[in-house]
């Protein structure tokens, strides 16, 4: 885990409330790191309802594939996150060590091991000692507290540089119900469902088969328009818990995603999944520049999203950021090679607000100075407009530096 915090992480940091029907708790189980916590119990009450959405990665980790097997049964009682390991590529070891972590968390919890939801985080390759859980999850089961959602952010980091954390609150009939959740991220970031950790828990009483509408719909503008570096974790997963103890307090039960009650809800809920999607672009590995790229004019917006990312992934466009340049040379070369509808003469490029090309060519008006000292700000908006229809959408990235290097050559060091 990185010592130095990330210049992008938020300056405020929000008070995380209570979620009535979740508690906390963590521990160092000497997974991997030394003299920190890297494991993470969330204990749910009874009735709690539970979605996911997960990597699409064709060699997806353990703890992935059982989340997916126990996913239809919408039931959750205990969540366990270790980091340090990520369980992923360990074969017939990894799959026994998923099915012990699940029947010590069951057995601390007097719950069926079908009620507990699985996630790792690290190291690829190395099988993962599930017997470091034996009396670590039985004594974090005793001690979970309702309040623990920094610490919790904390013990699933990895080379993380700041927990993440997000809350919201929202009116679901005459109740207020409240919405936390937690994400880990910051290299081997590129969506394809899900993108990394996080972990969604709101008492709101919504049944299961709404709830994963809700966040597959969710997903598609927050975690699936963020990319590090192009690469698409093995481990991805994104789970939500609704514990339905609002409705104690009058609200109503939803068992569909299209109730128009929902509609606070769903702002709500959309805001934390952003939230905590832009917090990961801060924390790109070695990042220095927070960037996001619009692009509009595409024929559609799924064409606008393919040269978006086809932008956010370039490590020449990323690397010329990071050296503070406008090279509007490079975002040229990345829209073209997308493979989506574009016209070279009707292309236009905006750095920080600043249009740098337009119709094919350099600005007329182009001034290095301006544009320079635009490119010397932490935050940075790159345009493209294609003029080719109304399609738009919108991506965060960040930039790449020599620290980015320095980090991924040392990871197993």
């Amino acid at each position: 885990m990185s010592t130095a915090v990330s210049p992008l992480a938020p300056t405020d940091v929000p008070e995380m409330p209570v979620i009535p029907g979740v508690k906390l708790a963590t521990a160092a189980a000497g997974i991997r790191y030394k003299g920190r916590t890297d494991v993470l119990l969330a204990v749910m009450d009874k009735g709690t309802a539970v979605a996911g959405v997960f990597t699409q990665s064709k060699c997806p980790s353990a703890p992935v594939e059982w989340c997916r097997a126990k996913l239809g049964r919408g039931q959750a009682r205990a969540l366990v996150v270790n980091s340090g390991n990520a369980n992923a590529f360990t074969g017939k070891t990894g799959r026994q060590a998923t099915a012990l972590t699940a029947s010590i968390a069951a057995k601390a919890m007097a719950c069926s091991p079908n009620e507990v939801f699985l996630a790792s985080t690290g190291v690829i390759g190395e099988p993962l000692d599930a017997t470091k859980f034996n009396g670590v999850l039985g004594t974090l089961a005793q001690t979970a507290a309702p309040d623990d959602w920094m610490n919790a952010a904390k013990a699933i980091m990895t080379t993380d540089t700041f927990p993440k954390v997000a809350t919201a609150t929202a009116k679901l009939g005459k109740t207020t119900v409240t919405i936390n959740g937690m994400a880990k991220g910051a290299g081997m970031i590129a969506p394809d469902m899900a993108t990394m950790l996080a972990f969604v828990f709101t008492d709101a009483p919504i049944a299961a088969g709404a709830l994963q509408s809700l966040l597959k719909s969710g997903v598609e503008d927050t975690f699936n328009a963020v990319t590090i570096d192009g690469d698409t974790s093995t481990s991805d997963t994104l789970l939500a818990f609704a514990t339905g103890v609002a409705a104690a307090n009058g609200a109503p039960r939803i068992s569909r995603a299209s109730d128009p009650r929902l509609k606070g809800f769903i702002k709500a809920f959309h805001a934390v999944l952003a939230d905590l999607a832009e917090q990961v672009a801060r924390d790109g590995e070695g990042a220095r520049k927070l960037v996001e790229i619009i692009v509009d004019g595409a024929t559609t917006k799924k064409s606008a999203r393919k040269i978006a990312m086809s932008v956010a992934n370039s490590p020449l466009v990323k690397t010329a950021i990071a050296g503070e340049d406008a090279n509007w040379g490079r975002v040229v070369m990345a829209v073209g090679k997308a493979g989506e509808p574009a016209n070279r003469d009707r292309l236009s490029i905006w750095f920080g607000g600043i249009r740098v090309a337009h119709k094919g060519a350099r600005d007329g008006a182009y001034d290095e100075a301006e544009v320079s000292a635009a490119m010397k700000k932490p935050e940075i908006t790159l345009k493209v407009a294609l003029g080719m229809g109304r399609g738009r959408d919108r991506v965060l990235t960040c930039d790449l530096t020599k620290e980015y290097v320095a980090i991924n050559g040392d990871y197993r060091s």
